[in-house]
């Protein structure tokens, strides 16, 4: 009994590891969307594109898994 409750409490701690990585990424996104509005010259508004893609990137790295067990779901998982 009590190592499927540690296993279960291991699994439920490193989801929520993950939903404040996913949450920081996202903030960061959105920091980095705003200053790209005041971005003046072509090079600069590239160098905050390019951060975004990154970001967006390192974040499906967390939701693909997640969609994948059943914690994020997808398009599929729509009930109408």
């Amino acid at each position: 009994m009590g190592a499927g409750n540690n296993n279960t409490k291991l699994v439920k701690e490193k989801i929520m590891d993950a939903e404040k990585i996913m949450k920081r990424l996202s903030e960061e996104i959105m920091a980095t969307l705003k200053a790209m509005e005041k971005a003046k010259t072509a090079k600069e508004k590239l160098m905050y594109s390019k951060a975004v893609k990154n970001l967006s990137l390192s974040l499906e790295v967390f939701q693909d898994p997640l969609g994948d067990i059943g914690l994020f779901p997808g398009d599929d998982s729509i009930p109408f």
